[in-house]
């Protein structure tokens, strides 16, 4: 069970948001940008450190007290990819994974290279890949140790709507045979439809609907969250 209560301010209000995901589970996080959406992944993950709740991940207490980043079971993709320029893909794809799990780990990588696109720079230096391969290397790294808690704030920017497809399909793929608890941030609620069944809206910190997109589309909670779900 991911359990999470974040508290935490920001410039126009204060994100107060309450919810649990079943293990497992994939959940998207929707609503409009500076919403708080990224907030909360960011207090999950622990790159900023909630004011007030708590986080807690199956039977890890991730805050309070901050647990170390390097004790969190969790794999964080953000809107950035941040790799290291100076390394080659192969080595910012298995950077992190422990020396003695590397040659155990192959096939999994082998598997990720191929099914993200990125065995034709393999050996090519990070400043050198353009922004779409570098969200991919950066989605390999991240799923590279096989993380039991996934975040992903905007997975697929940059990326051609064709990509996008097939890697919504690898990732439910994944998702299945790993069995990672999935939580996802897009402003697309195709994209999150196709990921997660269940969503959470936040409006202004907020959390306004937990519940499936049937439910959601139906009846959605606020005037925003409806046009939000308008067809374009």
């Amino acid at each position: 069970m991911l359990d999470v209560h974040v508290v935490k301010a920001r410039q126009h209000f204060i994100v107060d948001a309450a919810f649990r995901i079943a293990p497992g589970e994939s959940c998207g996080l929707f609503g409009v940008s500076g919403a708080g959406k990224s907030t909360i992944l960011s207090c999950i993950a622990g790159i900023e450190s909630p004011d007030g709740g708590h986080v807690r991940f199956a039977e890890t207490v991730l805050f309070p007290p901050p647990l170390p980043l390097h004790l969190r079971p969790i794999g964080y993709l953000t809107q950035e990819a941040n790799l290291f320029p100076h390394l080659s893909v192969a080595r910012n794809v298995r950077f992190g994974l422990p020396q003695s799990g590397v040659a155990e780990a192959e096939p999994w990588i082998a598997e990720l290279r191929e099914r993200l696109h990125i065995e034709p720079i393999w050996e090519v230096p990070a400043r050198e890949i353009s922004g779409g391969q570098a969200r991919r290397v950066a989605l390999a790294r991240m799923l590279a140790r096989k993380p039991p808690l996934v975040l992903l704030d905007e997975p697929f920017s940059g990326l051609d709507r064709h990509l996008i497809r097939e890697l919504i399909d690898a990732l439910r793929e994944w998702h299945s045979r790993l069995g990672f608890t999935l939580l996802v941030v897009d402003h697309e609620p195709e994209v999150l439809e196709r990921l997660c069944p269940t969503t959470i809206a936040v409006e202004n910190g907020r959390i306004v609907q937990h519940a499936s997109w049937t439910t959601l589309r139906a009846a959605p909670a606020t005037p925003l969250l409806a046009r939000l779900l308008e067809p374009l």
